[in-house]
């Protein structure tokens, strides 16, 4: 414990190194050849989801003995491990990116945040197809392979612009008036939420905007943005931490002044 007693901040370069092995021991190896079943919502879940998040609770808790909330848990579970979490959590999805993951898409990740009082200290997204790992700590910075980030430079206007965009969870109206209209240069979406996060903060993306993601989604994502320079909010709010912490939309981009005109012209186009 610190001396607020508050369950200390693990290292960073540790949590990488968990991070990794799991995701080339256990997730990396079995890449396009693993079944595959559908959860209630939908979305694919395979015994790799399991696997990885199940290694990741063992592994985790050597670095900080706190509660773990994971992806593949009960909603009754996740309740009660972020009810316990105040003073330090760990939030896990083992497998962001199933569905690229059993289809031959490279574009998948294992995502990791350690978070306290509600928010993220610590965050790791690492594409094992990919090799890349980006990671941050609240306060000092975000990087890429050690690398710190932006890599690139952000555009100068909403019309030069790439935007990483989710079409499915938008409202249906204002997904219309983007496709038809767009205000910016061009559009891509590879179906890895976290991995969303990270092409913004490292410079990829110029904006990016989802209709709604769950907390295992954007926990460890968002502070990269974050600890990269980038700004973010939702569709209803500029402060992106208002509202349920469960399932966020997002409204984001690398600078501030492209979130601030990306804001704007979202909510001229909604109504």
């Amino acid at each position: 414990m610190d001396r607020a007693g508050l369950i200390a901040t693990p290292q960073l370069a540790d949590l990488i190194a968990v991070v990794r092995r799991v995701g080339d021991e256990i997730v990396l190896p079995r890449f396009t050849g693993v079944a595959h079943t559908r959860k209630a919502d939908g979305s694919v879940l395979t015994e790799v989801d399991l696997e990885a998040q199940t290694v990741l609770g063992c592994e985790l808790s050597a670095l900080a003995a706190c509660p773990m909330l994971g992806e593949e848990m009960t909603p009754e579970e996740q309740s009660l491990q972020w009810e316990a979490g105040r003073d330090g959590l760990w939030c896990v999805d083992p497998v962001d990116g199933t569905s690229n993951f059993v289809n031959g898409l490279p574009h998948f990740a294992v995502s990791v945040a350690f978070m306290r009082a509600g928010r993220p200290v610590l965050g790791v997204v690492y594409a094992p197809a990919l090799g890349e790992m980006f990671s941050a700590q609240e306060g000092k910075g975000a990087s890429l392979n050690g690398e710190p980030l932006p890599i690139t430079g952000a555009a100068e206007s909403l019309a030069d612009a790439i935007a990483g965009i989710d079409f499915k969870r938008l409202p249906a109206g204002l997904a219309e008036k983007l496709s038809i209209n767009p205000p910016f240069h061009s559009q891509r979406n590879f179906g890895s939420g976290a991995l969303d996060w990270c092409y913004v903060a490292s410079g990829r993306f110029d904006l990016y905007l989802h209709g709604g993601q769950y907390l295992w989604d954007y926990a460890a994502g968002s502070l990269i943005l974050q600890e990269a320079g980038g700004a973010m909010g939702t569709l209803e709010s500029e402060n992106y931490w208002a509202g349920d912490i469960w399932r966020k939309s997002v409204v984001a981009a690398s600078t501030d002044f492209l979130c601030a005109e990306w804001r704007r012209r979202i909510g001229a186009m909604a109504h």
